[in-house]
């Protein structure tokens, strides 16, 4: 029992109040409503567990918060250490063997669009090896927002801020694009 309230009534009624904020917060973090749901889940497990430790230092909607922050950033490094550290090397060798897949299969194909393939294969090969020159943090975000994750996962997984992501994204997009021109690929 805490503050005279039965534990089981004071853990329902912080769901029934609660649950729709925590939701929210972690929906605007991924906008993934299944992922939303199963943090927003897993919050309330953590309440359950750890509400008798509640000291009530803080607003019990702050305390709330901190541990969907705490789940959602749990969530991102278990998000990142899932996928394998595949370089953009690999995804482009992947690429270039579907690229060369679908020429074999498409016996059909005109010249321009096997010209267009060869180009496209070309290109990756020269974006991996203008990235291995980049630092391990560059090519890392590089990569990440590649894959579609949004700056704030970025900066979460590597422990930076948001608008360091960006800035190191936008530089090492802009380094490979003028990179890229002057070795004759232009973006027609």
């Amino acid at each position: 029992m805490k503050g005279g309230i039965p534990m089981k009534e004071l853990i329902q009624e912080l769901f029934n109040q609660y649950y729709k904020d925590i939701y929210k917060y972690i929906y605007s973090l991924c906008r993934d409503t299944s992922v939303s749901e199963e943090i927003t889940s897993e919050v309330f497990v953590e309440v359950v567990k750890s509400i008798a430790t509640f000291r009530g230092e803080s607003d019990i909607k702050t305390w709330l918060f901190s541990i969907a922050r705490h789940k959602w950033y749990t969530y991102l490094r278990k998000k990142s250490t899932q996928i394998k550290a595949e370089s953009l090397h690999d995804l482009y060798d992947y690429n270039i063997l579907e690229i060369n897949k679908n020429i074999v299969e498409n016996k059909n194909n005109s010249l321009g669009n096997i010209n267009e393939e060869i180009f496209y294969k070309e290109l990756k090969q020269a974006i991996s090896e203008i990235l291995k020159s980049e630092s391990e943090l560059s090519r890392k975000i590089f990569n990440m927002r590649i894959d579609g994750y949004s700056y704030v996962e970025i900066a979460a997984i590597c422990n930076i801020s948001e608008s360091s992501a960006r800035v190191v994204f936008f530089r090492t997009k802009n380094k490979l694009k003028k990179i890229l021109e002057k070795e004759g690929f232009k973006n027609d």
